[in-house]
């Protein structure tokens, strides 16, 4: 069973077939030659149980949020802004790629949103001042995925939602993890430039008025993370409420720089539709998936074959880790998530791991999937705003990023405090 979903999975997205109709392709699949129950009659259940949760309204709200910002100009001069304050260290405007990553990454909630609006801004910049075009490129992409790891993050509500685990104490345990990550880009970045001055292009200091002024276009995307993030931790509003709260937040701060406008707005709402319907097609699609291997019974398939390896619990959480790399060459990060959680979270509980700290530990793991071939989504964001060069550059300018989540995995495993220090001290 596990080898026809898997050749199927891949012979199907090789025909550029959408990824959720790929999973009820697979689901009906697996009802007629695994099944010898008609298990497609659930169907119309499963599509209304996998979508009716009030938590995934959150989802439309934060993705409304991130296409504000970016339509009505108000990432492109948080940009200007970061370019002020990191531009003099080695390595110059990439850091400034890597900060403003993270700083839309505390509003936008989405990895690929994160890396077209930071790639956009960015690569006109990168020939025009003599940069590596794969370094230039390579720290946009692995820098847009912090979107899901810094709260707030659509992956992380999805997770909360299929765990029915604590979606507040899962942003709180993203927010230390999400912002080691970002200073490692940066070090990374340092050290590289310092080997190699070439692909730095050129360092730009700013006098210290101009440092200040623009600390103006920074503030207002720091209240937005501070009214989202605040409202859910002062018990003022719930993860969903929040994320209405941010959409509020964000037309008040577009209409204060005059970026509103009825185009603006209609854009914003297009494009939400489309990544919010896309993003449910997969939720769906899985869910269904997932009800017909569960009751083909492949869970217990795998739980025998785990169970029969005799893994310490250790060993176990290293297997999963090696897993999710190899499926992440092939998988789509939404719908990996969705497709092996509820497979594979059971099987981690039982060998004593928390629950909180897995889903940060497969959301760094889900991280490099975005910027690992053949799937990487943001590999491809990236080369599309690029208008030039080739997918191989930005690839190769992705592997010292790639290298920098593998070692957070690693630390996670070895101290599950850097993930659970937060949320335990917070409650």
């Amino acid at each position: 069973m596990i080898s026809f979903v898997s050749a199927g999975l891949l012979a199907l997205l090789s025909l550029s077939i959408p990824v959720g109709i790929v999973l009820f392709l697979l689901g009906f699949g697996v009802d007629q030659f695994f099944s010898g129950f008609p298990l497609s009659r659930a169907l119309g259940n499963m599509v209304w149980s996998s979508s009716s949760s009030a938590t995934l309204i959150a989802i439309p709200f934060f993705v409304l949020l991130g296409e504000i910002l970016v339509r009505s100009g108000v990432a492109t001069r948080t940009y200007a802004a970061l370019d002020r304050w990191v531009s003099w260290m080695p390595g110059g405007l990439v850091h400034a790629n890597v900060a403003t990553a993270t700083m839309f990454s505390a509003t936008s909630g989405s990895s690929v949103a994160t890396a077209a609006t930071v790639a956009t801004v960015a690569m006109p910049q990168a020939e025009k001042l003599n940069y590596d075009p794969k370094l230039f490129s390579g720290a946009i992409a692995a820098g847009g995925t912090l979107g899901i790891m810094i709260p707030p993050s659509i992956n992380l509500i999805v997770y909360g939602f299929l765990t029915q685990s604590s979606i507040p104490k899962l942003f709180l345990a993203g927010l230390v993890p999400g912002l080691v990550l970002a200073l490692a880009f940066l070090l990374v970045t340092a050290i590289i430039c310092v080997i190699r001055p070439d692909l730095g292009g050129n360092r730009r200091v700013f006098s210290f008025f101009q440092m200040a002024r623009a600390l103006i276009d920074l503030v207002p995307i720091m209240i937005l993370f501070g009214l989202i993030v605040g409202s859910i931790y002062a018990g003022w509003a719930t993860p969903t409420e929040a994320a209405a709260v941010g959409v509020a937040g964000a037309l008040i701060i577009a209409m204060g720089f005059g970026g509103v406008s009825r185009t603006m707005m209609k854009d914003s709402l297009l494009g939400t539709l489309k990544i919010t319907s896309m993003i449910m097609l997969i939720i769906i699609g899985a869910s269904f998936l997932n009800f017909t291997l569960a009751s083909a019974g492949l869970g217990r398939e795998l739980t025998s074959f785990m169970q029969g390896l005799g893994l310490s619990p250790v060993g176990f959480i290293l297997v999963v880790v090696v897993l999710y790399i190899v499926l992440g060459f092939f998988i789509e990060t939404l719908s990996l998530m969705v497709v092996t959680i509820p497979i594979i979270v059971p099987m981690v509980l039982e060998q004593g791991y928390d629950v909180i700290w897995f889903g940060i530990l497969m959301i760094v793991l889900i991280e490099m999937a975005l910027i690992t071939p053949p799937v990487g989504l943001n590999l491809y964001v990236v080369q599309g705003a690029r208008k030039s060069g080739t997918l191989n550059e930005v690839m190769l300018g992705a592997v010292p990023y790639c290298l920098v989540m593998l070692v957070m995995a690693f630390a996670l495993i070895v101290v599950p405090d850097i993930a659970l220090w937060l949320p335990n001290a917070v409650g």
